[in-house]
C-alpha cells in the first residue's frame, strides 16, 4: 500500500530499539529495600496463606539471592522451601507494593 506524501515511517528519523529488563528477585529486593531487617538473610515471597510465615500452603513467588543459596526458587511450593531453607523468612506478597516499585522502571 502506498504511503501517502508527507508520511514517514519508523526508519525515516528513528531507530527502533527493544530492551529486556529481567527483574531477578524483583519482590524479594523490593521488600529487602523497605524492610531492613530482611537484608542479608534468605527471604522467601510467596502466596502464603493464614499471614505471614504460618502456613505451608502456597508457592514461591520470589526469593531472595540469599535463599537461592538453599536451592529456593520461584514456582518452588511452600512446604519445600521450608525443608530446603529452615532458617528462612516466608512473608506473603503484597503485589500492590510490587506493581508501585515496577513503575518506576516505565
Amino acid at each position: 500500500m502506498p504511503e501517502k506524501e508527507g508520511t514517514k515511517t519508523m526508519s525515516d528519523n528513528h531507530r527502533l530499539s527493544i530492551i529486556h529488563l529481567d527483574l531477578d528477585a524483583f519482590f524479594a529486593s523490593v521488600e529487602q529495600r523497605d524492610n531492613p531487617a530482611y537484608r542479608g538473610k534468605p527471604l522467601i515471597v510467596g502466596g502464603i496463606s493464614g499471614g505471614e510465615g504460618n502456613s505451608n500452603r502456597g508457592v514461591v513467588c520470589a526469593a531472595s539471592y540469599e535463599a537461592r543459596k538453599y536451592g529456593v526458587h520461584a514456582g518452588m511450593p511452600i512446604w519445600e522451601a521450608r525443608q530446603k531453607c529452615r532458617k528462612g523468612i516466608f512473608i506473603p506478597s503484597q503485589m500492590s507494593k510490587y506493581l508501585e516499585a515496577s513503575k518506576k522502571f516505565f
